[in-house]
């Protein structure tokens, strides 16, 4: 190490402090058995805001709301975060309760603090220009690092949505994460891992290939550019 002004700057190659995500994606069609997957993995709590859980023998705990989720946060910190894996299931839900909160945010601003005299029961997302958008991405952001600070690796659960884009002059159907726009740029950049889940016969499939009709990818070494059996095993490998 070379020392300059009490800051250390390396002078060789620095070893990777770990191999697996600790924030990972995992999305898919409904029922294809992204609830089911997460049941298996030891030591994960299932925080489940759709009510998807409940055929489930897990360990799971339901919200419905933003306050129930800032309830099971306190309870967590409060037992000195117990779970390896804490999973959320899902972010799609998670954005819809956001948007009031980002309504919240807007309305403590100089501009805001009368949006609701003048617009009862109106959305954030109604302001002119798309300038709702950028209160919910701050109301989002907020509660994917609160969130982030629960467990040693957090995982969220989406909903999959088939778009089309044009590529080279023909339209392709693309598998993407249901979210909007610069939430999905958010929710991916935090991401160590993106998985998208998907059945061949009866087994049960993850994929971390990014490829033309499917967005996925990975940071780890061992999950880049791989298709495989849905084996928690294999992915988290530390």
């Amino acid at each position: 190490m070379t020392k300059i002004n009490n800051m250390e700057l390396p002078t060789e190659k620095v070893k990777a402090s770990r191999k697996s995500p600790k924030n990972m994606i995992i999305y898919g069609a409904p029922k294809i058995g992204k609830t089911t997957v997460l049941s298996q993995l030891d030591n994960c709590l299932i925080i489940d805001l759709e009510d998807g859980s409940d055929m489930l023998d897990a360990l799971k705990v339901k919200a419905h709301s933003l306050k129930d989720l800032q309830a099971i946060g306190v309870a967590i910190m409060k037992e000195g975060r117990p779970y390896k894996y804490i999973a959320i299931d899902t972010i799609s839900k998670l954005e819809e309760w956001c948007e009031a909160y980002a309504k919240q945010i807007y309305m403590k601003t100089p501009m805001g603090k009368n949006f609701d005299q003048k617009n009862p029961g109106a959305s954030v997302l109604s302001l002119p220009n798309g300038a709702g958008y950028l209160y919910l991405r701050m109301a989002y952001k907020e509660w994917i690092d609160k969130l982030n600070k629960l467990a040693d690796h957090v995982i969220l659960v989406g909903h999959l949505k088939d778009k089309m884009l044009e590529k080279k002059g023909k339209e392709v159907a693309v598998k993407d994460l249901d979210l909007t726009g610069k939430i999905k740029q958010i929710t991916c950049a935090n991401a160590d891992a993106v998985g998208y889940i998907y059945r061949e016969g009866e087994e049960t499939m993850i994929s971390f290939d990014s490829m033309e009709d499917t967005v996925a990818g990975s940071r780890c070494a061992h999950l880049k550019g791989t298709a495989m059996p849905m084996k928690w095993s294999e992915i988290f490998i530390d």
